[in-house]
């Protein structure tokens, strides 16, 4: 049994691709959490962390990673939500919706009332390896209703 998490989190693309942006947050509570914790010969509330750290996630072809993003508040995963949900809305064809120095994410039509995505992404630091994420058609209107949820979980 794994931690219980929540807190808020926008995934674009599929099982097999995607980027996220997610804030997790464990509840000292949860007994997957308690027991981590124990493991780790931490308390829970230490384990558990102050919830308050945004993270980029990817996958791509099997392969998986993610980064941590620190001092990162919730208005700028906020405002990339925003503007992608405005090009949704609004555009007839390719787009792109730049999310800082570590996400670029480029759109284009991928049939009726769908769109796909080339996802950049650069991970922080020096030595980092850029990356590159495609992701396969995606339903507008699924994409607008996660958008509308990620925004709610901020407000």
């Amino acid at each position: 049994m794994s931690p219980a998490v929540g807190g808020p989190a926008l995934f674009i693309g599929g099982d097999d691709a995607y980027v996220a942006f997610v804030r997790p947050e464990l509840d000292p509570a949860d007994p997957g959490v308690r027991r981590a914790a124990e493991e780790a010969g931490v308390d829970p509330e230490e384990f558990a962390g102050p919830g308050d750290l945004w993270a980029v996630l990817v996958e791509q072809d099997g392969a998986g990673d993610g980064f941590e993003l620190p001092g990162v508040r919730d208005a700028e995963p906020a405002g990339f939500a925003e503007r992608l949900r405005a090009e949704l809305v609004g555009a007839a064809g390719p787009f792109t919706v730049d999310g800082g120095a570590v996400l670029s994410l480029a759109a284009r039509p991928a049939g009726e009332g769908a769109v796909a995505f080339t996802a950049h992404v650069t991970p922080p630091g020096d030595e980092a390896v850029p990356l590159v994420v495609e992701t396969g058609p995606l339903p507008v209107a699924g994409l607008l209703a996660d958008l509308d949820a990620f925004l709610g979980s901020l407000a």
